[in-house]
Protein backbone atom coordinates (compact mmCIF):
# COMPACT_ATOMS: atom_id res chain seq x y z
CA UNK A 1 0.00 0.00 0.00
CA UNK A 2 2.72 2.55 -0.83
CA UNK A 3 1.80 6.05 -1.24
CA UNK A 4 0.51 6.97 -4.90
CA UNK A 5 -0.50 3.29 -5.45
CA UNK A 6 -4.68 2.92 -6.29
CA UNK A 7 -5.16 0.72 -2.82
CA UNK A 8 -3.86 4.03 -0.62
CA UNK A 9 -6.24 6.28 -1.63
CA UNK A 10 -8.96 4.51 -3.80
CA UNK A 11 -10.69 2.44 -0.50
CA UNK A 12 -10.80 5.54 1.31
CA UNK A 13 -11.70 7.74 -1.36
CA UNK A 14 -15.11 6.57 -2.06
CA UNK A 15 -15.48 6.00 1.85
CA UNK A 16 -14.98 9.66 2.26
CA UNK A 17 -17.40 9.99 -0.85
CA UNK A 18 -20.41 8.05 0.57
CA UNK A 19 -20.41 8.43 4.27
CA UNK A 20 -21.09 12.69 4.26
CA UNK A 21 -24.06 11.62 1.65
CA UNK A 22 -25.67 9.06 4.09
CA UNK A 23 -25.29 11.22 6.81
CA UNK A 24 -26.85 14.51 5.37
CA UNK A 25 -29.68 12.16 3.81
CA UNK A 26 -30.61 9.48 6.12
CA UNK A 27 -29.09 10.60 9.75
CA UNK A 28 -30.00 13.80 9.45
CA UNK A 29 -34.05 12.05 9.29
CA UNK A 30 -33.22 9.94 12.78
CA UNK A 31 -31.52 13.14 14.22
CA UNK A 32 -34.10 15.31 13.62
CA UNK A 33 -37.02 12.92 14.37
CA UNK A 34 -35.03 12.42 17.96
CA UNK A 35 -34.67 15.88 18.52
CA UNK A 36 -38.48 16.19 18.22
CA UNK A 37 -39.16 17.83 14.40
CA UNK A 38 -42.47 17.17 13.70
CA UNK A 39 -43.00 14.67 10.43
CA UNK A 40 -44.32 17.18 8.19
CA UNK A 41 -41.30 19.35 8.37
CA UNK A 42 -38.34 16.64 8.51
CA UNK A 43 -39.82 15.62 5.40
CA UNK A 44 -39.97 18.68 3.90
CA UNK A 45 -36.21 20.08 4.82
CA UNK A 46 -34.58 16.89 4.67
CA UNK A 47 -35.85 16.18 0.99
CA UNK A 48 -34.65 19.47 -0.01
CA UNK A 49 -31.46 18.48 1.09
CA UNK A 50 -31.02 16.13 -2.20
CA UNK A 51 -31.18 19.50 -3.74
CA UNK A 52 -27.30 19.56 -4.71
CA UNK A 53 -26.90 16.57 -6.15
CA UNK A 54 -30.35 17.58 -8.53
CA UNK A 55 -28.17 20.73 -9.67
CA UNK A 56 -24.74 19.26 -9.40
CA UNK A 57 -24.41 19.14 -13.18
CA UNK A 58 -24.87 23.06 -13.54
CA UNK A 59 -21.16 23.63 -11.57
CA UNK A 60 -19.09 20.45 -12.63
CA UNK A 61 -18.08 22.04 -15.77
CA UNK A 62 -15.95 24.68 -13.61
CA UNK A 63 -14.49 21.53 -11.11
CA UNK A 64 -13.23 20.53 -14.52
CA UNK A 65 -11.20 23.88 -15.31
CA UNK A 66 -11.05 25.56 -12.17
CA UNK A 67 -6.96 23.82 -10.48
CA UNK A 68 -7.45 20.17 -9.95
CA UNK A 69 -9.56 17.32 -9.12
CA UNK A 70 -6.93 16.75 -5.96
CA UNK A 71 -7.05 20.04 -5.27
CA UNK A 72 -10.96 19.98 -5.02
CA UNK A 73 -11.03 16.95 -3.43
CA UNK A 74 -8.68 17.86 -0.47
CA UNK A 75 -10.44 21.23 0.00
CA UNK A 76 -14.12 19.72 0.16
CA UNK A 77 -12.70 16.60 3.17
CA UNK A 78 -11.59 19.76 5.06
CA UNK A 79 -14.62 21.94 4.60
CA UNK A 80 -16.83 18.43 5.51
CA UNK A 81 -14.53 18.18 8.54
CA UNK A 82 -15.23 21.82 9.80
CA UNK A 83 -19.11 21.80 8.19
CA UNK A 84 -19.42 18.31 10.61
CA UNK A 85 -17.75 20.02 13.85
CA UNK A 86 -20.10 22.94 12.90
CA UNK A 87 -22.89 20.68 13.09
CA UNK A 88 -22.23 19.38 16.26
CA UNK A 89 -21.77 23.06 17.95
CA UNK A 90 -25.33 23.89 16.33
CA UNK A 91 -27.36 21.02 17.48
CA UNK A 92 -30.44 22.60 19.47
CA UNK A 93 -30.57 21.88 23.31
CA UNK A 94 -34.80 21.79 22.92
CA UNK A 95 -37.12 20.26 20.99
CA UNK A 96 -39.52 22.55 18.63
CA UNK A 97 -40.36 23.63 14.96
CA UNK A 98 -38.03 24.44 12.42
CA UNK A 99 -37.48 27.79 14.05
CA UNK A 100 -35.25 25.51 16.55
CA UNK A 101 -33.01 24.09 14.20
CA UNK A 102 -33.01 26.82 11.41
CA UNK A 103 -29.01 27.29 11.95
CA UNK A 104 -28.47 22.92 11.71
CA UNK A 105 -30.15 22.92 9.00
CA UNK A 106 -28.27 25.79 7.11
CA UNK A 107 -24.92 23.78 8.04
CA UNK A 108 -26.68 20.60 6.76
CA UNK A 109 -27.15 22.26 3.16
CA UNK A 110 -23.36 23.90 3.54
CA UNK A 111 -22.23 19.45 4.13
CA UNK A 112 -24.37 18.85 1.05
CA UNK A 113 -23.07 21.28 -1.31
CA UNK A 114 -19.70 20.28 -0.44
CA UNK A 115 -20.61 16.49 -0.43
CA UNK A 116 -22.05 17.05 -3.91
CA UNK A 117 -18.72 18.87 -5.33
CA UNK A 118 -16.76 16.05 -3.90
CA UNK A 119 -18.64 13.52 -5.96
CA UNK A 120 -17.66 15.60 -9.17
CA UNK A 121 -14.03 15.46 -8.41
CA UNK A 122 -13.67 11.95 -7.10
CA UNK A 123 -14.88 10.22 -10.33
CA UNK A 124 -13.58 12.48 -12.17
CA UNK A 125 -10.36 11.84 -10.53
CA UNK A 126 -10.28 8.37 -10.64
CA UNK A 127 -10.36 8.29 -14.27
CA UNK A 128 -7.68 10.33 -14.34
CA UNK A 129 -5.40 8.73 -11.97
CA UNK A 130 -6.12 5.28 -13.55
CA UNK A 131 -5.46 3.85 -16.81
CA UNK A 132 -8.27 2.19 -18.10
CA UNK A 133 -7.25 -1.19 -16.89
CA UNK A 134 -6.92 -0.20 -12.99
CA UNK A 135 -10.54 1.55 -13.78
CA UNK A 136 -11.83 -1.60 -14.13
CA UNK A 137 -9.59 -3.55 -11.82
CA UNK A 138 -11.01 -1.15 -8.72
CA UNK A 139 -14.20 -0.75 -9.87
CA UNK A 140 -15.74 -3.43 -7.32
CA UNK A 141 -13.54 -2.12 -5.00
CA UNK A 142 -14.97 1.80 -4.99
CA UNK A 143 -18.35 0.10 -4.73
CA UNK A 144 -17.23 -2.18 -1.77
CA UNK A 145 -16.20 0.49 -0.14
CA UNK A 146 -18.90 3.25 -0.96
CA UNK A 147 -21.30 0.47 0.78
CA UNK A 148 -19.22 -0.05 3.36
CA UNK A 149 -19.43 4.03 3.70
CA UNK A 150 -23.14 3.32 3.75
CA UNK A 151 -23.48 0.62 6.46
CA UNK A 152 -21.17 2.93 8.36
CA UNK A 153 -22.98 6.28 7.75
CA UNK A 154 -26.74 4.60 8.03
CA UNK A 155 -25.92 1.73 10.68
CA UNK A 156 -22.53 2.29 12.89
CA UNK A 157 -22.86 6.09 13.64
CA UNK A 158 -27.09 5.68 14.30
CA UNK A 159 -26.54 2.63 16.97
CA UNK A 160 -23.41 4.49 18.61
CA UNK A 161 -25.67 7.43 18.81
CA UNK A 162 -28.71 4.98 20.07
CA UNK A 163 -25.66 3.83 22.89
CA UNK A 164 -24.61 7.42 24.03
CA UNK A 165 -28.35 8.37 24.20
CA UNK A 166 -29.05 5.83 26.28
CA UNK A 167 -25.47 5.75 28.85
CA UNK A 168 -26.04 9.94 28.60
CA UNK A 169 -29.44 10.15 28.85
CA UNK A 170 -29.04 13.73 26.64
CA UNK A 171 -30.14 13.17 23.16
CA UNK A 172 -28.41 16.07 21.75
CA UNK A 173 -25.31 15.68 23.30
CA UNK A 174 -25.17 11.67 21.91
CA UNK A 175 -25.66 13.41 18.48
CA UNK A 176 -23.07 16.36 19.22
CA UNK A 177 -20.38 13.75 20.31
CA UNK A 178 -21.39 11.21 16.98
CA UNK A 179 -20.96 14.23 14.63
CA UNK A 180 -17.51 15.54 16.20
CA UNK A 181 -16.39 11.75 15.64
CA UNK A 182 -17.25 12.54 11.81
CA UNK A 183 -14.97 15.72 11.94
CA UNK A 184 -12.40 13.81 13.30
CA UNK A 185 -12.65 11.34 10.79
CA UNK A 186 -12.63 14.05 8.14
CA UNK A 187 -9.42 15.25 9.31
CA UNK A 188 -7.47 12.39 9.18
CA UNK A 189 -8.88 11.32 5.61
CA UNK A 190 -7.65 14.39 4.80
CA UNK A 191 -4.34 14.45 6.19
CA UNK A 192 -3.99 10.88 4.41
CA UNK A 193 -5.27 11.63 0.81
CA UNK A 194 -2.52 14.72 1.16
CA UNK A 195 -0.14 12.10 1.00
CA UNK A 196 -1.22 9.25 -0.45
CA UNK A 197 -3.31 10.40 -3.31
CA UNK A 198 -0.76 11.31 -6.47
CA UNK A 199 -0.68 14.40 -8.79
CA UNK A 200 -0.82 12.77 -12.31
CA UNK A 201 -0.06 14.87 -15.00
CA UNK A 202 -3.60 14.98 -16.66
CA UNK A 203 -4.76 16.08 -13.40
CA UNK A 204 -4.40 19.85 -14.43
CA UNK A 205 -6.59 22.63 -15.08
CA UNK A 206 -7.48 23.53 -18.66
CA UNK A 207 -7.30 26.78 -20.19
CA UNK A 208 -10.89 27.37 -21.10
CA UNK A 209 -12.23 30.61 -20.52
CA UNK A 210 -15.81 30.79 -19.58
CA UNK A 211 -17.68 31.85 -23.00
CA UNK A 212 -16.63 28.26 -24.16
CA UNK A 213 -17.37 26.27 -20.56
CA UNK A 214 -21.28 27.80 -20.79
CA UNK A 215 -21.50 26.98 -24.52
CA UNK A 216 -20.41 23.55 -23.78
CA UNK A 217 -23.45 23.70 -21.11
CA UNK A 218 -25.56 25.04 -22.81
CA UNK A 219 -24.76 22.12 -26.28
CA UNK A 220 -25.53 19.12 -23.61
CA UNK A 221 -28.61 20.66 -21.95
CA UNK A 222 -29.95 21.54 -25.35
CA UNK A 223 -28.89 18.20 -26.99
CA UNK A 224 -30.41 16.04 -23.65
CA UNK A 225 -33.83 17.77 -24.14
CA UNK A 226 -33.97 17.12 -27.59
CA UNK A 227 -33.02 13.19 -27.37
CA UNK A 228 -35.23 11.11 -28.87
CA UNK A 229 -37.63 9.73 -26.42
CA UNK A 230 -37.06 12.53 -23.74
CA UNK A 231 -40.64 13.13 -22.62
CA UNK A 232 -40.89 9.06 -21.65
CA UNK A 233 -37.16 9.18 -20.30
CA UNK A 234 -38.46 12.02 -18.09
CA UNK A 235 -41.37 10.55 -16.26
CA UNK A 236 -39.94 7.11 -16.35
CA UNK A 237 -36.92 8.54 -14.35
CA UNK A 238 -39.47 10.61 -12.13
CA UNK A 239 -42.21 7.50 -11.50
CA UNK A 240 -40.56 4.53 -11.43
CA UNK A 241 -39.27 5.12 -7.77
CA UNK A 242 -42.47 6.50 -6.86
CA UNK A 243 -43.26 3.68 -4.09
CA UNK A 244 -39.85 3.84 -2.29
CA UNK A 245 -39.35 7.87 -2.66
CA UNK A 246 -42.50 8.57 -0.74
CA UNK A 247 -41.55 5.57 1.91
CA UNK A 248 -38.14 6.23 2.43
CA UNK A 249 -38.35 9.85 4.62
CA UNK A 250 -40.90 8.20 6.80
CA UNK A 251 -39.96 4.44 7.24
CA UNK A 252 -37.34 5.77 10.19
CA UNK A 253 -39.86 7.94 11.83
CA UNK A 254 -42.73 4.86 12.20
CA UNK A 255 -40.06 2.86 13.57
CA UNK A 256 -38.94 5.44 16.43
CA UNK A 257 -42.52 6.77 17.14
CA UNK A 258 -44.16 5.43 20.08
CA UNK A 259 -47.18 2.41 19.57
CA UNK A 260 -50.03 4.95 20.16
CA UNK A 261 -49.15 7.33 17.44
CA UNK A 262 -48.74 4.41 15.19
CA UNK A 263 -45.05 3.38 14.81
CA UNK A 264 -43.03 0.45 16.14
CA UNK A 265 -41.35 2.24 19.52
CA UNK A 266 -37.68 1.03 18.28
CA UNK A 267 -35.11 2.36 20.08
CA UNK A 268 -32.48 4.49 18.06
CA UNK A 269 -29.56 1.62 18.36
CA UNK A 270 -32.20 -1.05 17.13
CA UNK A 271 -32.85 1.36 14.16
CA UNK A 272 -29.33 1.71 13.16
CA UNK A 273 -28.69 -1.92 13.20
CA UNK A 274 -32.23 -2.95 11.57
CA UNK A 275 -32.37 -0.67 8.91
CA UNK A 276 -28.94 1.03 8.79
CA UNK A 277 -27.05 -2.48 8.84
CA UNK A 278 -29.30 -5.63 8.21
CA UNK A 279 -31.63 -3.22 5.19
CA UNK A 280 -28.42 -2.34 3.45
CA UNK A 281 -26.73 -5.37 3.45
CA UNK A 282 -29.95 -6.92 2.06
CA UNK A 283 -30.40 -3.88 -0.46
CA UNK A 284 -26.46 -4.36 -1.58
CA UNK A 285 -26.94 -8.39 -2.34
CA UNK A 286 -30.42 -7.28 -4.10
CA UNK A 287 -28.15 -5.34 -6.31
CA UNK A 288 -25.38 -7.83 -7.16
CA UNK A 289 -28.34 -10.21 -8.25
CA UNK A 290 -30.42 -7.88 -10.03
CA UNK A 291 -26.45 -7.35 -12.07
CA UNK A 292 -26.42 -11.06 -12.54
CA UNK A 293 -29.50 -11.25 -13.88
CA UNK A 294 -29.74 -8.01 -16.07
CA UNK A 295 -26.40 -9.49 -17.23
CA UNK A 296 -27.99 -12.87 -18.31
CA UNK A 297 -31.28 -11.85 -19.75
CA UNK A 298 -31.07 -8.03 -20.73
CA UNK A 299 -32.71 -5.19 -19.40
CA UNK A 300 -35.96 -5.55 -21.65
CA UNK A 301 -36.58 -9.43 -20.08
CA UNK A 302 -35.42 -8.07 -16.67
CA UNK A 303 -37.89 -5.28 -16.58
CA UNK A 304 -41.04 -6.37 -15.78
CA UNK A 305 -39.32 -8.83 -12.82
CA UNK A 306 -37.83 -5.98 -11.60
CA UNK A 307 -40.49 -2.79 -11.16
CA UNK A 308 -42.24 -5.44 -9.15
CA UNK A 309 -39.78 -6.27 -6.98
CA UNK A 310 -38.93 -2.48 -6.61
CA UNK A 311 -42.50 -1.68 -5.89
CA UNK A 312 -44.77 -4.88 -4.02
CA UNK A 313 -42.20 -5.18 -1.04
CA UNK A 314 -43.47 -1.50 -0.10
CA UNK A 315 -46.03 -3.79 1.36
CA UNK A 316 -43.81 -5.23 4.00
CA UNK A 317 -44.38 -1.21 5.22
CA UNK A 318 -48.01 -1.58 5.20
CA UNK A 319 -48.37 -4.70 7.38
CA UNK A 320 -45.87 -3.08 10.16
CA UNK A 321 -48.13 -0.07 10.49
CA UNK A 322 -51.30 -2.42 10.97
CA UNK A 323 -49.69 -5.24 13.30
CA UNK A 324 -47.32 -2.93 15.04
CA UNK A 325 -44.76 -6.05 15.68
CA UNK A 326 -42.31 -5.78 18.32
CA UNK A 327 -39.83 -8.62 17.74
CA UNK A 328 -36.85 -7.19 16.35
CA UNK A 329 -36.21 -10.10 14.42
CA UNK A 330 -39.67 -9.80 12.91
CA UNK A 331 -38.96 -6.46 11.67
CA UNK A 332 -35.85 -6.68 10.28
CA UNK A 333 -36.81 -9.84 8.46
CA UNK A 334 -39.69 -7.65 6.69
CA UNK A 335 -36.78 -4.45 6.26
CA UNK A 336 -34.15 -6.68 4.50
CA UNK A 337 -37.12 -7.97 2.36
CA UNK A 338 -38.20 -4.91 1.33
CA UNK A 339 -34.40 -3.45 0.70
CA UNK A 340 -33.43 -6.70 -1.11
CA UNK A 341 -36.18 -5.94 -3.55
CA UNK A 342 -35.40 -2.39 -4.04
CA UNK A 343 -31.92 -3.28 -4.39
CA UNK A 344 -32.42 -5.92 -7.41
CA UNK A 345 -35.29 -3.16 -8.64
CA UNK A 346 -33.21 -0.46 -9.03
CA UNK A 347 -30.58 -1.96 -11.49
CA UNK A 348 -33.09 -1.64 -13.84
CA UNK A 349 -33.38 2.29 -13.32
CA UNK A 350 -29.90 2.39 -13.53
CA UNK A 351 -29.38 0.44 -16.34
CA UNK A 352 -32.42 2.62 -18.15
CA UNK A 353 -30.22 5.64 -17.30
CA UNK A 354 -27.17 4.08 -19.17
CA UNK A 355 -29.11 3.07 -21.79
CA UNK A 356 -31.18 6.16 -22.80
CA UNK A 357 -27.59 8.27 -21.86
CA UNK A 358 -25.52 6.98 -25.56
CA UNK A 359 -24.44 8.49 -28.07
CA UNK A 360 -22.97 12.18 -28.25
CA UNK A 361 -22.21 14.27 -24.47
CA UNK A 362 -22.68 10.59 -22.82
CA UNK A 363 -20.94 11.52 -20.08
CA UNK A 364 -22.93 14.82 -19.29
CA UNK A 365 -26.37 13.67 -20.16
CA UNK A 366 -25.39 10.18 -17.32
CA UNK A 367 -25.37 13.28 -15.28
CA UNK A 368 -28.32 15.20 -16.06
CA UNK A 369 -29.97 11.72 -15.93
CA UNK A 370 -28.41 11.39 -12.30
CA UNK A 371 -30.14 14.65 -11.68
CA UNK A 372 -33.61 13.35 -12.20
CA UNK A 373 -32.70 10.48 -9.99
CA UNK A 374 -32.30 12.86 -7.07
CA UNK A 375 -35.15 14.87 -8.30
CA UNK A 376 -37.45 12.02 -8.24
CA UNK A 377 -36.60 10.57 -4.32
CA UNK A 378 -36.69 14.90 -3.67
CA UNK A 379 -40.44 15.96 -4.54
CA UNK A 380 -42.29 13.52 -3.27
CA UNK A 381 -40.26 13.55 -0.21
CA UNK A 382 -41.56 17.08 0.03
CA UNK A 383 -45.15 16.34 0.65
CA UNK A 384 -44.23 12.58 2.32
CA UNK A 385 -44.82 14.16 6.12
CA UNK A 386 -47.40 16.74 5.44
CA UNK A 387 -49.13 13.08 3.43
CA UNK A 388 -48.51 11.45 6.94
CA UNK A 389 -49.78 13.25 9.31
CA UNK A 390 -52.79 13.67 7.70
CA UNK A 391 -53.19 10.06 6.75
CA UNK A 392 -51.71 8.35 9.35
CA UNK A 393 -49.06 5.33 9.04
CA UNK A 394 -51.50 2.97 8.18
CA UNK A 395 -53.50 4.89 5.47
CA UNK A 396 -49.71 6.67 4.27
CA UNK A 397 -48.57 3.10 3.40
CA UNK A 398 -52.11 2.31 1.70
CA UNK A 399 -51.46 5.56 -0.43
CA UNK A 400 -47.63 4.09 -1.14
CA UNK A 401 -49.27 0.47 -2.57
CA UNK A 402 -51.84 2.59 -4.73
CA UNK A 403 -48.25 4.51 -6.31
CA UNK A 404 -46.82 1.01 -7.12
CA UNK A 405 -49.33 1.77 -10.14
CA UNK A 406 -47.05 3.92 -11.22
CA UNK A 407 -43.75 1.96 -11.19
CA UNK A 408 -46.13 -0.80 -13.11
CA UNK A 409 -47.11 1.65 -16.12
CA UNK A 410 -43.85 3.09 -16.65
CA UNK A 411 -41.82 -0.18 -16.59
CA UNK A 412 -44.35 -1.49 -18.74
CA UNK A 413 -44.11 1.43 -21.38
CA UNK A 414 -40.32 0.92 -21.02
CA UNK A 415 -40.31 -2.46 -22.57
CA UNK A 416 -41.19 -1.75 -26.18
CA UNK A 417 -38.32 1.32 -26.20
CA UNK A 418 -35.38 -0.86 -25.29
CA UNK A 419 -33.19 -2.93 -27.34
CA UNK A 420 -34.14 -6.65 -26.82
CA UNK A 421 -30.20 -7.15 -26.74
CA UNK A 422 -29.20 -4.36 -24.29
CA UNK A 423 -27.22 -5.58 -20.97
CA UNK A 424 -26.63 -9.22 -21.79
CA UNK A 425 -23.54 -10.37 -21.20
Amino acid sequence: MKAGGPWAWVPTLYFAEGVPYFVVNNISVVMFKNLGMPNAELALYTSLLYLPWVIKPLWSPFVDVIRTKRWWILCMQAAMALCFAALAFSVPSRSGGVSVFALTLVLFYITALCSATHDIAADGYYMLALDTHRQAQFVGIRSTFYRIASVFGQGVLVMLAGVLEARLGNVPRAWRLVLLMCSGIFVLITLWHTVSMPSPASDAPRAVNAGAVFKDIGRSFTSFFRKRGIWFAMVFMLLFRLPEAFSVKMLSPMLLDPLEQGGLAMTTSSVGLVYGTVGVIALTLGGILGGLAAGRWGLRKSMWPMALSLALPCAVYLYMAVAQPSNNWTIGTLVALDQFGYGFGFTAYMLFMIYFSEGEFKTSHYALCTAFMALSMMLPGLVAGYLQERLGYVGFFWMVMACCLATVVVAWLAKNKIDAQYGKK
